[in-house]
């Protein structure tokens, strides 16, 4: 080999070399460009919420933390707009062939949720449009993302024609003749998906648009990840569906044949078994008496359509719906019913309160639980009327409810709802509602605790109408959107009065507290609104954490109809932490009173107290803020009243040294 030769291969090995080292180069710095992976909860780090809300099979991802060419979106805290909804009130938009979100597992995983939105069509009938899941650029699958259950407009009781005409007679804050489509709202469905396989912590987890699709857009709000566990297997003594003829591929009814197992097994003493598969059902499944036991709610599917009914039935549906139904309480109710391991796919699209579409309901008590069961797309998770008691709600995914995720209604007693995930309810997250009645019966003894709520695009993520001795303690609530706020207490929609004491311990909330839009008032983390009655039971709040409110942490509110005739009383505040307020700390709008004791506060955008009383002026402040021990971070008695100050938003929340 000449010398020339020798030299030119050196060259080649030479530049061979180097563009390797420079290629490796470049590749670390794409590396080191693409974001960590980041688990959150409530979008948050979840250091900063830790002991607080369920403990869920999955983790979460927000888009927004993920590597992509897409545009962040948000932050916004403002109704009927996209980031608003938004976890976190931040999420990514796609709107070209070949964009994505790409998220990086932290955790092995073989099934994910996506939380989503795409646009709705010109008559508010809906959208499909195909999303492409690849993971490491492989095992490509294409989602089918819908807008057909997401898209309501106009006010209560909403509508899906997006040229819905304001009710006439209601007042509104839009001058006429309003914008449409009118008041778009609850943009966001979630969907989930078995990736075949178990992929492991470092694995990329791909979100792409295809190269057809209908939609002009695509946004991305937050991706869960689970491991999955294989099918259950039967219990002993069990009766499997199949044996009555119930069809597992979906195609026939198997409504009778679910009839017909639950009457054996009844017989007989035994369980009654729903396999992996999916089983049509188009009306209520009555239980007594029984266990309906699944394979788990990823593998037994109820899947049915709302139907129309020939007539109204004796409870006033026009329709009917999959559910799972104790006996009325007017029939004596149900008792020793278990529920557990299964889903319900519901197909409920507009509200109609008279309908009796829900994924559980009726009467379910005298020692009976709900558990481990998948509530999606019904009109409300679970709705139970009273009077009835002893049952335990645990471990249940309560997700895209056009209506509440949970309501407790009309004498429900010693009833515990635990560890249960609620996500984008169209109305109160979780609801205890002791309404008033001839027969004089009141909710009472029964715990919210240690559930997570988010997302509720109307109304609160938890709310106590009236009731005696009940509480809620140690749940983690975040992202209320509009007329309502993160936890409340209220003498509303002719509630029983509020007796004994009422425990709100060991919560936290993030990001609450919105701008009510009627009002156009800001509200409170936590707010106490006395409308129909005096609030003269004993309320405690304490051992709390407020993560950064859009307005206020607490808020005491009348109506201006009333200001004269209500008061708030009874309040004790105790041990609690407030980081960020965009206003005050405390909003006082109401006659009455509260102590305060080791509150505080930091990063507060206005005076501690807005003590507006019942705006009288004279003498006195009508709410007397006393302040006891241990109160930090700036607080001051001294009177003073702002209608609607100024809001300065504040840094994100970090721990508290």
């Amino acid at each position: 080999m000449s010398h020339h030769l020798r030299f030119r291969r050196r060259l080649v090995v030479t530049g061979i070399v180097i563009g390797a080292l420079l290629s490796g180069s470049a590749l670390t710095a794409a590396a080191d460009s693409r974001p960590a992976p980041r688990e959150t909860r409530a979008g948050l780090d979840p250091a900063l919420v830790a002991g607080r809300g369920a403990t869920v099979p999955f983790v979460e991802q927000e888009a927004e933390n993920a590597f992509t060419n897409g545009e962040r979106i948000g932050p916004s805290r403002e109704a009927y707009t996209l980031p608003a909804e938004a976890s976190g009130r931040t999420a990514v938009r796609l709107t070209e062939r070949g964009q994505y979100v790409e998220f990086t597992l932290t955790r092995p995983a073989n099934a994910l949720t996506l939380r989503y939105s795409i646009p709705d069509t010109a008559d508010g009938g809906g959208l499909r449009a195909p999303l492409d899941v690849t993971v490491n650029g492989k095992r490509k699958q294409t989602m089918t993302l819908t807008s057909e259950y997401a898209w309501l407009y106009g006010m209560y009781p909403f509508s899906n024609d997006p040229q819905v005409d304001p009710i006439p007679g209601w007042w509104k804050p839009e001058p006429d003749p309003v914008t449409k489509p009118f008041r778009p709202n609850h943009f966001y469905d979630e969907q989930r998906l078995l990736l075949g396989k178990t992929y492991r912590a470092g694995d990329r987890v791909r979100f792409e648009i295809p190269r057809s699709t209908p939609a002009s857009w695509y946004v991305l709000d937050v991706a869960d990840f689970e491991l999955v566990a294989p099918p259950k297997k039967a219990p002993a003594r069990s009766l499997d569906v199949r044996l009555f003829g119930a069809d597992p591929t979906g195609r026939r009814d198997a409504a009778p044949a679910i009839d017909r197992a639950i009457a054996a097994a009844r017989k007989i003493g035994w369980s009654v078994f729903i396999p992996a598969g999916t089983f049509q059902v188009n009306r209520h499944i009555v239980v007594d008496k029984v266990t309906v036991q699944g394979a788990g709610n990823w593998w037994s599917i109820i899947k049915g359509s709302v139907l129309p009914l020939a007539q109204p039935a004796p409870d006033k549906s026009v329709h009917w719906a999959p559910g799972f139904y104790g006996k009325y309480a007017a029939d004596g109710g149900s008792t020793h019913v278990h529920l557990a391991d299964f889903a319900i796919e519901s197909d409920v699209r507009d509200r109609i309160d008279t309908d009796q579409v829900n994924g559980v309901g009726g009467a379910i008590g005298g020692g009976s639980s709900i558990r481990g069961l998948y509530l999606h797309h019904t009109k409300v998770g679970i709705w139970l009327d009273g009077p009835m008691d002893g049952l335990l709600i645990r471990d249940n995914i309560i997700v895209d409810q056009i209506a509440d995720g949970m309501n407790l209604h009309l004498g429900v007693s010693t009833v515990r709802a635990t560890n249960n995930f609620v996500r984008n309810s169209g109305d109160d997250g979780l609801a205890m509602w002791s309404e008033v009645n001839s027969a004089g019966l009141v909710n009472h003894n029964n715990v919210y605790d240690h559930n997570t709520v988010q997302t509720p695009v109307l109304a609160n993520n938890i709310a106590i109408y009236g009731g005696r001795d009940n509480a809620v303690t140690d749940n983690l609530v975040a992202d209320p959107i509009r007329e309502g706020s993160t936890l409340h207490a209220g003498s509303r929609f002719t509630s029983t009065p509020f007796e004994g004491k009422l425990v709100f311990a060991r919560n936290t909330t993030v990001r609450g507290a919105p701008r009510d839009l009627n009002w156009d008032l800001g509200l409170g983390a936590i707010w106490l609104y006395a409308l129909q009655s005096d609030m003269e039971g004993q309320i405690e709040i304490t051992d709390s954490s407020f993560l950064d409110s859009t307005y206020n942490a607490f808020m005491f509110v009348v109506d201006w109809p009333v200001k004269d005739e209500y008061s708030l009383t009874n309040v004790t505040v105790r041990n609690i932490r407030v980081d960020g307020t965009g206003t005050n700390v405390v909003n006082a709008r109401v006659g009455g009173g509260a102590t305060f004791e080791n509150v505080d506060a930091r990063n507060v955008g206005a005076p501690f107290i807005n003590n507006c009383g019942t705006f009288h002026f004279e003498g006195p402040p009508e709410f007397n803020v006393q302040l006891l021990e241990g109160n930090d971070g700036g607080w001051t008695n001294a009177s003073w009243c702002e209608d609607r100050p100024p809001v300065v938003p504040p840094p994100a929340p970090s721990p508290w040294n």
